[in-house]
Formats: structure tokens, C-alpha cells, sequence
């Protein structure tokens, strides 16, 4: 039975829950909706419930500039959903996000934001009504559309997802210690429907043929053949179609690639990413970027900057605490 605004229990005042969330890549190369990595950048949400029936919001780090800082943020509308599945309402809150994910950059903020207010919601509800990591999953990917950057953002590592008979799967494996994701971030954005929509209806039964053995490839290499992944990360369903919309970001997996890295585009995009085989390999992507694309470009003359980081594969996931609040 779905309750009415007016039936539905108010979340008791005074606790905080705290959730740190991953940032994810998808796709992973051919692993179109299916697959997600999670690696070591986190958005932060703390909130706080209160006696009195407002809404406060704090917002730091990415997006300040941009972003509401009432019921039409994301965290809300994704929180307020939540507490309706669980037949509460939200009553009085302090939200406070503490941003480090870019937005439009194909690193899961979106994604990210969703979990973490679905786990704050599910937090801060009495603990009989709670629910677990499963049906986190279930109500982040109906709201994100599919499974592949949300499942890693729960659960950390790689991701295997999919859909059968309405309910979205999904399945964990931890990746050889050997690989080292580098992400090149641009300064510039790509919207993921602007992405999505330059993908075709259909494509040739080779290039699916081929794209499914690229992805067999890649679960290996990502287990146990970490040389493989150059291999196994070469795509023939999306990223050739998305091309025109980051010409700067597929410029620079060609170059990566012909070099021998195994690159390609994050998300929907435009950060690039490789997977390095080993310590040695991920500072050679680093200088190789770096070279190739100096932090002095002249962004004034429509020049693109890039913000390249050494990251780790996160392997928790979403973390939550609740404690008694300030």
C-alpha cells in the first residue's frame, strides 16, 4: 500500500547519517550498460534530521555554482523517493554535500548522488524498516535508468550488471592489484542524453560479434592478464559513434592507445581513462598526457585543459554511519 504525504511516519529528529560514495566509470570500453568500475574519488553526504519541519541545505566543492540547494536537487528528489518506498516522510533536514566528483564529466556524480541519498534515506528510518544493498540497487538504477554506474558505486570493485524480468542484477569482481585506473579530466562538460543520443538504433552483427568477445577479453585481463587489457578495452558499439561531441577526448584515446595504454572514454564522457598495468605503466600515462597536452593550454582561445589523477580501485563501495546528530 503507498501512503498518502499526510500517513507516512516522520523520520524521528536528532540522528545524522553519513555516506561516502565512490566515483564510478562505465562502460568500461565495450562493456556498454553492463559494466562499472568504482575508483578513489568520493562524494560525501551528511544528513541530519530535525524537530522542526525545514529544509537546510549546505553544498561545498563541485558544482556549488550550479546546483539548487532545495527540493529540486537531486539528493532530495532521490531521498524523498526512497523514504516514500519505505512509508516515511522527510520531515526536517540538514543536508550538508561535500562534492569532489565533476559533474558531465562521465565519473557517476549523478550516480553518486543518487546512492548516497537513498542510503541516508534508508539510514535514518527505524531500523526494522531497513533495507539492504539489493534494494538500494533496485531503486538507484530505476532512478538512474540503468545499472552499470550505480552497482559499482554500492558495491565497489567492477561491476557485471543486467536486467531480467523487471529487476536489475548485478555481480562483483576484484580486479588484479596490477591495475591502475588514470582518468584525464577536461574542462569542459558533455551531457550523458547528448551522448546517448548520437548512438545509432542498430549496429552491424559484426561489431556486435566483435564487441562480445572484447568484453570476455576484458574480464580476464581485469582477473588475471593485466597485458591484456589493451585488448580487452577496444570498443565497436558506442565510443566511435560519440566522437563529434568530445573530438579532443577521442583525439587523446587514439593517441594513448597507438602508444600501447588501454584507454577510452569514461561514462558517456569526455574523461578519458586507462587502465595501467601496474605503477610503471600509470606514470608513463600520466607523462604521456602531460606532454602531450600542457596545463598552460590557452584556454582563452578556446584551448582544453586537462586534470590528469593516478587513482585506485575502490573495493567498499557506498559507506554509511548513523549517529546521534549535532
Amino acid at each position: 500500500m503507498t501512503l498518502t504525504p499526510s500517513a507516512a511516519t516522520a523520520l524521528a529528529p536528532g540522528f545524522t547519517a553519513t555516506v561516502q560514495v565512490p566515483g564510478t566509470s562505465a562502460n568500461l570500453g565495450p562493456g556498454f550498460d553492463s559494466l562499472g568500475l568504482a575508483v578513489s574519488l568520493y562524494d560525501t553526504l551528511e544528513v541530519t534530521t530535525l524537530a522542526e519541519d525545514v529544509l537546510e541545505f549546505d553544498l561545498h566543492g563541485e558544482g556549488v555554482d550550479e546546483l539548487p540547494r532545495d527540493a529540486g536537487h537531486l539528493v532530495v528528489k532521490a531521498m524523498d523517493l526512497a523514504l516514500a518506498r519505505l512509508g516515511y516522510r522527510r520531515g526536517g533536514l540538514r543536508i550538508c554535500a561535500h562534492n569532489v566528483l565533476p559533474h558531465g564529466r562521465g565519473l557517476g556524480s549523478s550516480a553518486s548522488a543518487i546512492v548516497a541519498a537513498i542510503a541516508a534515506a534508508n539510514a535514518l528510518v527505524a531500523p526494522a524498516d531497513r533495507q539492504d544493498r539489493q534494494w538500494v540497487l533496485q531503486l538507484a538504477s530505476e532512478m538512474e535508468g540503468h545499472p552499470d554506474n550505480v552497482a559499482p558505486a554500492i558495491f565497489g570493485a567492477v561491476a557485471i550488471s543486467w536486467q531480467a524480468d523487471g529487476e536489475y542484477a548485478t555481480t562483483r569482481l576484484t580486479p588484479s592489484d596490477a591495475v591502475v585506473p588514470v582518468v584525464a579530466i577536461p574542462n569542459f562538460e558533455v551531457k550523458t542524453e547528448l551522448a546517448r543520443g548520437l548512438l545509432p538504433a542498430t549496429v552491424p552483427h559484426a561489431d556486435a560479434a566483435a564487441n562480445s568477445g572484447r568484453a570476455a577479453l576484458l574480464m580476464h585481463a581485469l582477473k588475471d592478464a593485466p597485458e591484456l587489457l589493451a585488448a580487452g578495452t577496444r570498443d565497436y558499439l558506442h565510443q566511435g559513434y560519440r566522437a563529434a561531441a568530445m573530438p579532443e577526448s577521442a583525439e587523446l584515446v587514439t593517441a594513448l592507445r597507438s602508444a600501447g595504454h588501454a584507454a577510452f572514454i569514461s561514462g558517456a564522457g569526455p574523461t578519458v581513462m586507462t587502465l595501467a598495468n601496474g605503477g610503471a605503466e600509470a606514470d608513463a600515462v600520466v607523462e604521456f598526457i602531460r606532454r602531450r597536452n600542457p596545463a598552460a593550454t590557452d584556454l582563452a582561445t578556446g584551448g582544453v585543459s586537462w586534470r590528469v589523477l593516478r587513482l585506485a580501485v575502490d573495493l567498499e563501495g557506498a559507506k554509511v554511519e548513523v549517529h546521534p546528530g549535532s
